[in-house]
């Protein structure tokens, strides 16, 4: 008999499907601190990871095949000894894009309509009307990473009136976006934006793609949203172009050091907003992995390997 894994907190009726779909299995659910260490090395196909599947899954004998992911950016995973014992990863993309795309409207709507500034004044029981307001309609939003949550953010900001262009590796042409660009085109999208939205993931290529000349090459007074990965943006620098009034704000979900330290100079500026990395929180994710973990399931059971979000190891997501 096959075994598998389930580490996350699903619901009975979420659990009842998970079985049904494999009904020749034997399936433990749990959270990692729930589960005995010797259960792992017998599991072929583990749902979510820890660092206990890390410490027992890639030991010789482990039987692991395939794991699926929660998280829809793979970069913490160990990729090349998960290639090197040929262990197949998918991740959840797909899952993330309504939450993502809410978040960074949430925060561009708190810029445009002065909302950080109330609060403030709401606290103080301030009855001040000064204050800069303006609209995203007829904004130029530039989209940086045109992906399952680019594509969301690029439909809500056409229904805003903002003209949308974006980047992506391939070049391919995405729904609801003007004009896409290649990083090798980054520059252009910068320039003509007045707003940034970085969606990249970390890679070996993104490292630190936002850097001083980066941030010098956007609008005087853009915005710029980070809910990609933090390693993505040279914090240092983003500081700089804040504190010089180059940019206009930042909203931030995701940082190259997190939790980020109570001292650092973001948490005191009042043209930024932060989140703790929560960005793509919903109540409706454990549902969406489920779904799209069964339909993984499906495939892998009938045609031996998983059908959707099959991480690339050579392009590291």
């Amino acid at each position: 008999m096959s075994n598998m894994i389930c580490l996350h907190g699903l619901t009975p009726e979420q659990e009842e499907r998970i079985r049904a779909a494999a009904p020749e299995w034997s399936i433990l659910f749990g959270r990692p601190n729930e589960l005995d260490r010797s259960v792992y090395r017998d599991a072929e196909v583990i749902l979510g990871w820890c660092g206990t599947a890390a410490e027992e899954c890639l030991q010789q004998d482990s039987k692991l095949r395939w794991v699926q992911l929660w998280s829809s950016g793979a970069d913490y995973m160990p990729f090349a000894a998960l290639q090197e014992k040929g262990i197949m990863l998918t991740d959840a993309g797909g899952v993330h894009p309504v939450p993502m795309a809410e978040t960074v409207f949430a925060m561009l709507l708190a810029f445009t309509r002065g909302l950080p500034w109330a609060i403030r004044n709401q606290q103080q029981r301030s009855w001040n009307k000064e204050g800069h307001f303006t609209e995203l309609t007829g904004k130029t939003i530039g989209i940086i990473g045109v992906g399952h949550i680019g594509t969301e953010i690029a439909r809500l900001a056409q229904a805003f009136g903002m003209r949308v262009i974006g980047v992506r590796r391939s070049k391919r042409s995405a729904p609801y976006v003007e004009a896409i660009y290649s990083l090798e085109e980054l520059d252009k999208v910068l320039e003509e934006s007045d707003v940034v939205v970085n969606v990249l993931p970390k890679t070996d290529r993104t490292l630190r793609l936002f850097d001083e000349v980066r941030f010098a090459a956007m609008k005087a007074g853009a915005l710029f949203i980070n809910v990609g990965r933090g390693t993505t943006v040279e914090t240092d620098a983003l500081v700089r172009s804040l504190q010089e009034g180059h940019l206009g704000g930042a909203g931030l979900d995701v940082f190259d050091i997190e939790p980020l330290p109570e001292d650092h100079p973001l948490w005191s500026m009042d043209n930024v907003i932060i989140t703790p990395h929560i960005g793509g929180n919903t109540d409706q994710l454990k549902e969406r992995v489920t779904a799209l973990f069964i339909e993984n399931l499906q495939t892998y059971l009938t045609q031996g390997e998983p059908a959707r979000n099959v991480v690339n190891y050579d392009n590291q997501y």
